[in-house]
This record gives structure tokens, C-alpha cells and sequence, in this order.
């Protein structure tokens, strides 16, 4: 049944009674694809009917639906025409993980990050009043997305607004289970649908009447809307001017067809908030929604992944700071909804009180990190450095201009692989650059991180401490001189061509390096731990008599380190002999494929760097 959908029109041709092939259909498809390519598969398990009924109930592209965070957008793509490549998921050149406008038609408003839905919808919905289209907007936002400000920003502007609807999809998670006054405020009407379902046999009932049937159902609107407000009180939604339906079972493919034909026929702007199970119709997915929301490859028998965890940077990062906080009864860490997938759920096991899940609010976690550090606590913010971008006005204006020493941990730096451009960390060093006051590393190994993290603690003032994502690259090599700020490694007496980096690409660099001094050219890589400040003399020392210098860097070019290390060499005239190549991410978002692929495309690899570096000596550049 799967394969014969290729359009909205045709999910809308199929009888009701066969509409459960067609969500196991979907269900299979799922757990097949995502078992190969890795993906986000337990909140897309939990949509089925949602996406189904909103394809049967709505007519896109001409209606927009507007996914938030995109977790859950699958489905969506196997009911617009994307079926066929389907495969190509996550892929180097394949379907991207996520909405994206310049994919399909059907995807009205591209995202990867939390709780920007309503605000998108907001505004197309404004749009189409403008131009006198009729047409509908929905947005589908997940309970964990409403700890995010931004959602409660747009809600303050949704009255009003005709033909907009936001389905809140309620599974009680975000990727960990949610926190907060919000959830508990939920969990009110999570346990009041007994009215709804009553309410909803009622009508139905009514409807079968002959001739008076719809009649009936208006005249008891009123009444209606009298006995809910004994049973539940006013809630939230309609405080603020909202229609408010549910809440309803969200697996329940007929009745939200028909909750979804009321929100449509009433006109005005609604909450339809549907209660799902995330992981749903999988029992590994029902049994641990948490390791199935981003989960890598994995048997789809058994519902094991396929690579172990344990051994990456995260892990490591939270093993430093149980170590730490051992010693150091100051030493607090904050989450913004993501402790496992930073390595603190062994920090918030063993040391509770001096743990803190704020949800999804990178915002108010650097703020509140500034509130305990100006009460001379030591805090810790673990964040995706995707997901830091978000806090760039705090880190400004709350840690930097007041000076408070919160240490920001940022996992995932640099290239993140399939998840592609949404997701890629490739801002935070360009953007820390220009913070006054900020000390950033950049270690390359486990060890590293753990000292990097204790230094960092021990400062008077904010900084940041970056690491990417998976296992760490140890040398081979030892540093002929290493001293907690760089490394220096030497191919060869003389060095024609001196090479800058940090991090993650270290390893790339001194096997460039090593391919030089193979050619006869010797080499020497500086390795930059501390990556800010840095300290210019020295540097430019270390590359005095080189013909070519060679920043590479696995992040925007734009204020990154390779930029401003020409400017200030050239500024103090330093290294006015050499040639200069940056070699880093120039005006582009880089799509999605493996951190391979990703390197090719970028020029970053071992050997691209070795012959752009020997043509601009031996003068074969092309």
C-alpha cells in the first residue's frame, strides 16, 4: 500500500477501514530504514496516524504543515512523494534528516533546532491573510519543545490569527523525559480525558440523527462548553485566546480526523493537543524511547545498536566531571533536556543537588549558569555547540560583560555527519572569537579534555571548552614540545611549511604533514590547545623561516582562528616572508554525509592538504 502513495491525494483515496495496513506499513518502513542509516526513529514511531490524518484531513502544499525540531518529520516524507528514495535518508547526497524547503514543496518551513513552529506558522499564516489566500497553516510542536521561551513568545501572538491550528503532541518526552512546571501542568489534562472522550461519543451520536443531527450538535455547543469548564477549569490555551481541543488519544487515527475537521471548520486559531506514545508499535522503541529518539545503526530483530556506546567524548567529558565534582563541592552542571546525550547521567545520579535539567532553554541555562557563578559556584552548561548559538546574546552580555567564571562544554564541535547543516558545530569558535574576555580549548584527546575542563575551572572569568563528536584521535607522534596551551611536531629539520590547527583534525594535519617530509618537504604542525587567547609572538616564532603557512581549521572561516591569526601576525609584522593558505568553511552550510565525505568536499583531508601545501612550495599550484 506504501508504494503506491506518491502524493497527499493518494493517502486520501484510501478506504478507512484499510488505513491500519497502511500505518504498519509505515511503522516497518521506518524501523527498516532508520535500522540501516541511523536517524530519529521512537517520535517518528509515535506519529503514524498524526501525519496520516493530517494528509487526509488537509490539502498540502496548498496548507502548510510545519514540523518543530523536524524529529518527527519521516513520515511526512513518505507521504509526499519522497517514498522512493526513502533509502538515501541521512545519505551523502540523499534526503536530508529533516524538512527542508529546497527538498519538497510539501515542506513549508525547514528546522533542526526546538520550539520555532509556532513562531514560522505565525508569520506564514500573516502572509497568506495578507495576499487573500484561504488556505491553512498547522504547526506540530512537541511537549519538550514548549520548555523553550521562543514557543511562548509566538503563543503571545497567536489570538486572532484565523486558520492557523498548533498540534501539541504530548508524549512526555523531549529526547529525555521532560521537566518542569509546564510537564506538571500537562499532566493535568493528560489525566482529564475522560470528558473528551465523552464529549467526542456524544457527537458522534448526535451527527447519526436524521435531519436535526447538525442542528442538535450546534445548539449544544454552548452547553457543552459550560459542563468542560466544570469538569476541567479554563486552561492555559484559552487564557490566552485560544480554541482548545483534547486532550485526545494521538494513535487514534478516525478520531483525530474528526477533531481535526472541527479545529478546521471552526476558523480560528486552536490548540488540538493529542496525547502519543513515543516509539510506538516497536516494543525496543516503547521500552527505551530515550536510546531510540537519535539512535545509530541497530538489528532490527533484537534492538541492539551496532556500536557500542561509551567510548566518545561525551562519555569521557562526564566522567571528568563526576571526577571532579568528587573533589570540588562547588562544581555544578547544568542541561538544557540532553544529560545523556552530553555524558552527565552519572553526574546527575551521584550528585543530584548539584544537577540541573532546565529543558529546552540554552537561554536561560548560560543566564542561570551566571546566576550560580555570582554566587560562587562552579558551573558547568553541557551543550550540543549547534544548540549554543542560541545563547549568543547571554554569553555576551550575562558571562562575558559581568566577567562570571560559568564554563560553557560544548559536545559536538565541528562537522556532526548525517545530521547534516542544522546540526553541524561549526559557529562556536568564530563566534567566541569575538567575545572579549573568553578562554577557549580545543583538546584532542580524553586526557586533554579532562585537564582542558579543570583549567577552565580554575579561572576567574567565562570560557569554553570545545570537543566533537565520536571517539578521540591519539598520536602516534610525540610533541617535541607540549606545554597545556600546544603541541609542536616536527617532519623534518627547517620546516618549509608550518601548519596551525586544533582539535579533531589534528590527526589529518600531521598526516599532511608527514606526506610532505616524505616529498622532501619538511614540516612542522603547531597544534593549538588553548585556542583563545593566543599568544601572537610566539606562534609566529614557531613559523619564523617557513615559505608557507597553513591554518586549517574544521570551522567557518569567518573570524575563526586562521583569520585572526594573519591579521594579527600582519598587523604586528610578523611572517611577512611566507605565503598563507586558510583552509577552512567559506561561505556555505555543508550538507549532510559522512564526516568523511564531508572532509572531502571541504578539502580537509590528509592528502588534499599535503598537495595544496606542495604546490604552493615547489610553485605546481593549480
Amino acid at each position: 500500500m506504501l508504494k503506491s502513495i506518491h502524493s497527499p491525494a493518494d493517502v486520501k483515496k484510501i478506504p478507512a477501514a484499510e488505513l491500519s495496513k497502511l500505518t504498519n506499513e509505515i511503522r516497518e518502513e521506518l524501523i527498516r530504514v532508520v535500522s540501516e542509516n541511523g536517524g530519529h526513529l521512537a517520535a517518528n514511531l509515535g506519529v503514524v496516524e498524526l501525519t496520516v490524518a493530517l494528509h487526509r484531513v488537509f490539502d498540502c502544499p496548498r496548507d502548510s504543515i510545519i514540523f518543530d525540531v523536524g524529529h518527527q518529520a519521516y513520515v511526512h516524507k513518505l507521504l509526499t512523494g519522497r517514498g522512493d528514495r526513502f533509502d538515501t535518508l541521512r545519505q551523502y547526497g540523499g534526503l536530508s534528516g529533516f524538512p527542508k524547503i529546497s527538498e519538497s514543496e510539501y515542506d513549508a518551513f525547514g528546522c533542526g533546532h526546538s520550539s520555532t513552529s509556532v513562531s514560522a506558522a505565525i508569520g506564514i499564516a500573516a502572509a497568506k491573510r495578507l495576499s487573500g489566500d484561504d488556505s491553512y497553516t498547522v504547526a506540530v510542536i512537541g511537549d519538550g519543545a514548549f520548555t523553550g521561551g521562543m514557543a511562548y513568545e509566538a503563543l503571545n501572538n497567536c489570538a486572532g490569527n484565523r486558520k492557523l491550528i498548533i498540534i501539541l503532541n504530548d508524549n512526555t518526552m523531549s529526547i529525555a523525559r521532560n521537566v518542569g512546571a509546564m510537564d506538571n501542568y500537562l499532566n493535568r489534562y493528560r489525566n482529564s480525558a475522560k470528558y473528551f472522550r465523552l464529549k467526542n461519543r456524544v457527537k458522534s451520536v448526535f451527527q447519526k440523527i436524521p435531519l436535526v443531527g447538525k442542528g442538535l450538535v450546534k445548539l449544544t455547543t454552548h452547553i457543552k462548553n459550560g459542563v468542560k469548564h466544570l469538569l476541567v477549569r479554563e486552561n492555559f490555551f484559552e487564557h490566552m485566546g485560544l480554541s482548545y481541543y483534547g486532550p485526545l488519544d494521538g494513535n487514534d487515527e478516525s478520531l483525530l480526523e474528526t477533531v481535526l475537521k472541527e479545529a478546521k471548520e471552526d476558523g480560528q486559531c486552536s490548540v488540538v493537543h493529542i496525547i502519543t506514545q513515543k516509539g510506538k508499535g516497536y516494543s525496543f522503541a516503547e521500552a527505551r524511547p530515550d536510546l531510540f529518539h537519535g539512535i545509530g545503526r541497530f538489528d532490527p530483530a533484537t534492538g541492539e545498536p551496532y556500536s557500542a556506546g561509551g567510548d566518545n567524548f561525551s562519555a569521557a567529558f562526564g566522567d571528568a566531571m563526576c571526577a571532579l565534582a568528587e573533589k570540588d563541592e562547588k562544581l555544578c552542571a547544568i542541561s538544557a533536556a540532553m544529560p545523556d546525550g552530553t555524558g552527565l547521567s552519572a553526574f546527575a545520579e551521584q550528585f543530584p543537588e548539584r544537577f540541573f535539567d532546565v529543558g529546552i532553554a540554552e537561554e536561560h541555562a548560560v543566564t542561570f549558569a551566571c546566576g550560580l557563578a555570582r554566587q560562587g559556584m562552579k558551573p558547568v552548561f553541557a551543550v550540543y555547540s549547534t544548540f549554543a548559538q542560541r545563547s549568543y546574546d547571554q554569553l555576551i552580555h550575562d558571562a562575558a560583560l559581568q566577567n562570571l567564571p560559568m564554563v560553557l562544554a560544548l559536545d559536538r564541535a565541528g562537522l556532526v555527519g548525517e545530521d547534516g547543516p542544522t546540526h553541524h558545530g561549526i559557529f562556536d569558535v568564530s563566534f567566541l572569537n569575538q567575545i572579549p574576555g573568553f578562554t577557549v580549548y580545543s583538546p584532542e584527546n580524553y586526557k586533554e579534555l579532562s585537564v582542558c575542563l579543570e583549567e577552565a575551572l580554575s579561572l576567574p572569568s567565562p570560557s569554553a571548552v570545545r570537543y566533537p563528536r565520536g571517539k578521540e584521535c591519539l598520536a602516534d607522534e610525540k610533541p617535541a614540545l607540549e606545554d597545556g596551551t600546544l603541541a609542536v611536531y616536527d617532519y623534518g629539520a627547517s620546516p618549509k611549511v608550518v601548519f596551525f590547527t586544533y582539535g579533531r583534525l589534528s590527526a589529518r594535519v600531521r598526516e599532511a604533514a608527514s606526506l610532505l617530509a616524505e616529498k622532501g618537504i619538511p614540516a612542522r604542525v603547531v597544534r593549538l590547545i588553548r585556542i583563545k587567547p593566543l599568544a601572537v609572538a610566539r606562534l609566529a616564532e614557531l613559523a619564523s623561516g617557513a615559505e608557507l603557512l597553513y591554518f586549517a581549521e574544521e570551522g567557518i572561516r569567518r573570524g575563526g582562528v586562521g583569520e585572526f591569526l594573519v591579521s594579527a601576525m600582519a598587523e604586528a609584522g610578523l611572517c611577512r616572508q611566507a605565503r598563507m593558505i586558510i583552509r577552512a568553511i567559506s561561505e556555505q552550510f555543508p550538507t549532510h554525509g559522512t564526516t568523511e565525505q564531508l572532509f572531502v568536499d571541504l578539502g580537509l583531508t590528509a592528502r588534499q592538504m599535503a598537495e595544496e601545501a606542495e604546490g604552493q612550495v615547489t610553485g605546481d599550484a593549480h
